[in-house]
């Protein structure tokens, strides 16, 4: 095949269509294009083409557009020829073109200033206004593109915004969003680009990975506005990351566009091996750590006031946060349901080991993980004859999936605790290596308190490995679900 020739369904290891579509505005942006001396491979002529497609009413079938391609590959020139297309095409619009980080900003503005200056768009060019976070390039007819970077504050305060592109979409935020979104309020058929490359497990990419899954989302099909393109190499690429067919599948302009040597040097500046497999690769992380592990819906659907009749749980969880404070988490299994509920919170530690031997007595197994700093309660309670077990990383992989399952499918309860709920919210998975795909709580943010889930969940993972059918001796056996301090 002729290089450069490849179709976007050829290339793209995701592609998800908007629902609606009847035409395409892509000939006369095309044309515009050509005439200022510009020109597209295959993939992005079929990106073009449906970037600009049509419903019915003659409106974009895609309001957004989101773009989860590698770097060296060509979505910047793509997008930016659109934009001046545009700009031409209707007279007095406002483009804001956004980036995450200053130097991505600046280094965006001079490439677009560049085209610019080019002699079949310069006479098209009213003034290209170079200033610290307010660059500009003017149209003779009206139409404005506008630049800056978020993290300096740009896009905030915009009106009646035509075209918005939010590059480096890994690190969008939701107040950003919700910047943008008042920007286009008024506009009658506007365009929004968020594109950029796998988010690191550090960025703020909820927002990004949220618009991922629900392009790629089965269910969301018959009603998507939603046009997702996605570049990526195989997984298999993990285990050889410079094969050159590996480096082919995610970048349709490799080799005839961008060398090997191009990419050499890129590999060279990324550093990490994890930093090439995003950025180079396209891959996203086998777990995602940006994404709501059970979503805020379902959690709202499994409160429920548990067991009514001082009934035993089937395990006790015990974690404590990076500020010391403790949680005791306990687990309910009856039939095909589990129940969870934070049972005792404090900071003082004696209080704890008391409180914690008194109402696990010698049966009910208590659960503290081996890194946890609880882990100094262990000794303590096992010189009390409690039944207490140190778990291991390999414990928690099963007991986050576990929770994860039954949240997912509904066999879940919880008694809506301010704390737990506050503590679900925060939490985000950490992959764990040598775990097949296993991931654990991410312990590595200070800030977020996810103590009383971990309790909850190891909790969970002991009453699932004892849960047998309830006997009448069981009975005998009671436990308050204590006072939440």
């Amino acid at each position: 095949m002729k290089p450069g020739t490849q179709k976007l369904s050829e290339v793209a290891r995701e592609l998800v269509i908007p629902v609606g579509i009847v035409s395409t505005s892509w000939p006369q942006v095309r044309d515009t294009c050509h005439r200022l001396g510009w020109s597209f491979d295959g993939w992005q002529d079929g990106a073009g083409r449906l970037i600009c497609s049509r419903r019915a009413d003659g409106l974009y079938a895609a309001e957004t557009i989101v773009l989860s391609i590698p770097r060296q590959v060509g979505k910047t020139y793509l997008v930016a020829c659109i934009v001046f297309a545009l700009c031409l095409i209707h007279p007095g619009i406002t483009v804001i073109w956004t980036a995450h980080l200053k130097t991505t900003a600046s280094e965006t503005f001079e490439s677009l200033a560049i085209m610019a200056a080019k002699p079949k768009v310069a006479p098209h060019i009213r003034g290209v206004k170079h200033g610290r976070g307010d660059e500009k390039i003017l149209f003779k007819n009206g139409s404005r593109l506008l630049l800056g970077a978020r993290e300096s504050g740009f896009g905030r305060g915009f009106t009646n915004v035509t075209i918005i592109v939010l590059d480096e979409a890994q690190q969008l935020t939701e107040a950003t969003m919700e910047d943008m979104a008042a920007a286009q309020n008024v506009v009658a058929d506007p365009l929004l680009f968020m594109m950029g490359t796998p988010p690191r497990p550090k960025d703020s990419g909820e927002i990004f990975t949220m618009e991922r899954d629900e392009a790629l989302d089965p269910d969301n099909r018959d009603t998507n506005e939603t046009l997702y393109i996605e570049l990526a190499a195989r997984p298999e690429a993990r285990t050889d990351p410079m094969n050159p067919q590996h480096i082919a599948q995610a970048n349709p302009s490799y080799p005839h566009r961008t060398t090997h040597r191009a990419m050499l040097r890129l590999r060279k500046r990324l550093k990490s091996l994890d930093s090439w497999f995003r950025e180079a690769l396209g891959l996203w992380d086998p777990v995602s750590v940006h994404k709501a592990i059970i979503s805020d819906s379902q959690w709202a659907d499994e409160i429920d006031v548990g067991p009514t009749d001082s009934t035993a749980p089937g395990a006790i969880g015990v974690d404590m946060s990076h500020g010391m404070e403790i949680s005791v988490g306990a687990a309910w299994i009856e039939g095909d349901s589990a129940h969870l509920e934070e049972i005792w919170a404090g900071t003082d530690v004696d209080a704890a080991i008391t409180w914690i031997a008194t109402a696990a007595g010698r049966r009910i197994e208590v659960l503290i993980d081996d890194l946890s700093p609880a882990a100094q309660m262990i000794p303590a309670l096992k010189a009390r004859g409690v039944k207490v077990r140190r778990s291991t990383t390999r414990d928690m992989v099963k007991g986050c999936l576990i929770f994860e399952t039954r949240g997912k499918a509904g066999t879940l309860t919880h008694a809506d605790q301010r704390s737990v709920n506050a503590a679900r919210t925060g939490a985000r998975k950490r992959l764990i290596a040598n775990s097949g795909g296993g991931w654990g709580y991410d312990r590595s943010d200070s800030t977020a308190v996810i103590h009383q889930l971990v309790s909850i969940t190891l909790a969970l993972l002991g009453a699932t490995e004892k849960y047998r059918p309830a006997t009448e001796s069981d009975s005998n056996q009671h436990v308050g679900r204590g006072s939440v301090l």
